[in-house]
């Protein structure tokens, strides 16, 4: 793979990475603040309601089938007419956000009913869901907008600026909750403003570095344009394909409010931790990918667009699979160390551990499937992930109607991973067989170092997590250098055994002519 490539992807994932350590920060104060109590469930469904629709349709379908396009702008166009095509996109996708927003401020007890049927209408949660939810939803046309001029500066390869950006969520998040809950009748609304301020913030974040690059855009109405309602007649199917992974944890989000209290936040928790690899490598790693393969397809060089998605498969094994093993084993220490403190207890570190380690069984697939995704759509594939999709939903939903009987909250986790599984290798497949996308000869040797690593480090997690003992019993410094140990140890066994393997470095970074 080419150096580009991988100091791109390294530039994305360390600016992400202060956003997820900026989030933990997040979580851990609002653990100690709220816990897993009623409150917090419903600001969490005011939460993820414009969040959901922010994967969905701004960072889900709206991206991926903006950067391929404007990639092909940017290689057949002059400058005037890429400009002109960003001011049609800016001012149409502004009026619909608009005109979208404020239906859905309307009608917040519909939809908080819709996606949180458990919540008794009257209750507290339901009441909370619906008063925080008027605040927190116009965070989705903000934060659109982010993701459109993210789109622009990682078509032309300015990568850090939107992978920085949304650590001013948290950061306001994290003002919020010190500055203002204390001086609000009810405390968990300071959260509510905090992610509306986070999405201004945002917003006004990369203005500036637009106008540098003098692609700045003059929003116009552009309903006509000829680029604009390709855009639209792309993003149509990827509303429902692109974010596969959001409409089921939304789902799961549904099943949840029918447990008892707490079940929404124990998984929101486990959540969190299964998303920072997730957000920090999986993310970037799309991110990064998706404007090269783009590239590589307008132009017709499918050598190049193998070898880009060959070396992206196996980066993302090299980290997934480790990442996984460690979430699964560590579940209870993380949780332990990060959360348990005040009104978040033990009982809740068991409960929200439980999901976690079924959620690890697919951090595989939530990687994969940003690639295998940004693979398809860089070919203009949309068909074939919507069906894909369809079938992700139907094992989905008849997964979580039969665990959640038997394992509760965590078999809602459990289904999520079996339905990214079952989507992560029909993607493959639809690759494979429809576009001729080949992984290279070296892949069993490849994948058997992986294997033996992760043997190794496992069994290194496992008897350092037994030799602590009781995490609960410790005080935090003392988790957090337990845990600091045990996770350098078994990182230091996961690369021996790759060298000792016989792996290098050189393996998945080769010259590719970009």
């Amino acid at each position: 793979m080419s150096k580009q490539l991988a100091k791109s992807t390294g530039l994305v994932g360390s600016m992400t990475l202060v956003s997820r350590i900026l989030g933990f920060v997040r979580d851990m104060l609002v653990a100690q603040v709220f816990g897993a109590s009623a409150a917090y469930d419903a600001f969490l469904v005011a939460f993820k309601l414009p969040n959901f629709f922010r994967g969905l349709l701004a960072e889900g379908a709206f991206a991926q089938a903006f950067v391929p396009l404007l990639a092909e702008y940017r290689d057949q166009k002059d400058h005037m007419q890429t400009q002109d095509y960003l001011n049609a996109v800016a001012g149409t996708l502004a009026v619909i956000l608009f005109v979208f927003t404020f239906i859905a401020i309307i009608f917040s007890p519909v939809f908080v009913k819709v996606f949180a049927p458990g919540f008794e209408i009257g209750g507290e949660r339901f009441d909370l869901a619906t008063q925080m939810l008027r605040i927190t939803f116009p965070y989705l046309f903000f934060v659109a907008l982010v993701a459109f001029a993210g789109g622009i500066l990682n078509t032309y390869g300015r990568f850090a600026i939107p992978a920085v950006t949304p650590a001013l969520l948290n950061i306001a998040l994290i003002a919020c909750l010190l500055l203002l809950a204390s001086k609000l009748a009810d405390p968990i609304k300071a959260l509510a403003w905090g992610v509306l301020l986070g999405g201004v913030l945002q917003f006004l974040f990369q203005i500036p570095f637009l106008l540098r690059m003098g692609m700045l855009p003059r929003p116009k109405l552009g309903f006509k344009d000829p680029g604009v309602r390709k855009l639209l007649r792309l993003i149509v199917p990827l509303i429902y394909g692109a974010s596969i992974v959001q409409i089921n944890l939304v789902i799961t989000t549904m099943f949840a409010s029918f447990l008892v209290v707490g079940s929404v936040s124990w998984l929101y928790y486990a959540e969190r931790l299964m998303q920072f690899p997730l957000g920090v490598f999986g993310v970037a790693l799309a991110t990064v990918v998706l404007p090269y393969l783009a590239k590589e397809h307008a132009r017709k060089d499918d050598k190049v667009y193998g070898q880009i998605f060959d070396w992206a498969i196996k980066t993302g094994l090299l980290v997934a699979i480790p990442a996984a093993v460690a979430l699964y084993i560590l579940a209870t220490p993380m949780l332990t160390t990060l959360f348990q403190y005040r009104e978040f207890t033990s009982f809740d570190v068991a409960q929200s551990a439980r999901a976690l380690k079924m959620f690890s069984f697919g951090l595989l697939a939530f990687i994969m499937i940003k690639v295998l995704a940004a693979a398809c759509y860089a070919r203009f594939d949309m068909k074939g992930p919507v069906k894909i999709a369809t079938i992700s939903l139907l094992v989905s939903v008849s997964l979580n109607a039969i665990l959640i009987q038997y394992m509760q909250h965590a078999g809602l986790a459990l289904s999520t991973s079996i339905s990214a599984t079952v989507t992560m290798v029909l993607l493959y497949l639809r690759l494979h067989y429809r576009h001729g996308i080949r992984l290279q000869s070296d892949w069993g040797i490849y994948t058997a170092r992986v294997l033996l690593s992760n043997i190794s480090m496992g069994v290194v997690l496992y008897y350092g997590v037994a030799w602590v003992g009781d995490w609960s019993s410790l005080s935090a410094g003392l988790r957090a250098g337990y845990l600091s140990i045990i996770v350098v140890s078994g990182f230091v066994s996961y690369c021996t055994v790759l060298l000792l393997t016989g792996f290098r470095p050189r393996h998945v970074i080769k010259p590719i002519a970009l």
